[in-house]
């Protein structure tokens, strides 16, 4: 009996011990009914254009996976493009870097008090991100983390 508790907590604790989904992966439409897919409004679709300031990996604490955002500087001023999980971006051919110059059409958000957008495709050139779902349904959700 003592054996089986003592196997009980070595597996409870090492379930606790492994890294999870973090809000970027799963909040930012790990699925369906997601917090953050919630937030993403078919009604607040606008595509928007401007300079890529800089390309961030956000995690919401440390040993999480993150999550890929831009910081776009357009005519309107500065706003925050919240990706998609980084396994998922990491592995699409288009690459963003600093300086590029993209389109960007998602829902506008209100996001930690603050405008952002949920990007369902950016285009850079003659290159296009798809990353949502006419819906808004994001695509990695049918595809698992390696």
């Amino acid at each position: 009996m003592k054996t089986v508790i003592t196997l009980v907590v070595l597996v409870a604790a090492a379930a606790l011990a492994l890294p999870g989904e973090s809000f970027a992966q799963r909040g930012m439409g790990g699925g369906m009914g997601g917090a953050y897919t919630r937030l993403y409004n078919q009604q607040t679709v606008e595509t928007v254009s401007g300079q890529v300031l800089s390309v961030d990996k956000v995690a919401p604490r440390r040993g999480r996976l993150y999550g890929i955002h831009l910081m776009l500087k357009t005519a309107d001023g500065e706003i925050s493009v919240h990706l998609g999980p980084g396994w998922f971006i990491d592995r699409q051919t288009m690459k963003i870097a600093a300086n590029d110059v993209v389109d960007v059409t998602g829902s506008r958000i209100t996001y930690e008090g603050k405008p952002a957008i949920i990007a369902a495709q950016v285009k850079k050139g003659g290159e296009t991100l798809e990353l949502r779902d006419s819906r808004g349904f994001p695509l990695w959700s049918a595809m698992r983390s390696k």
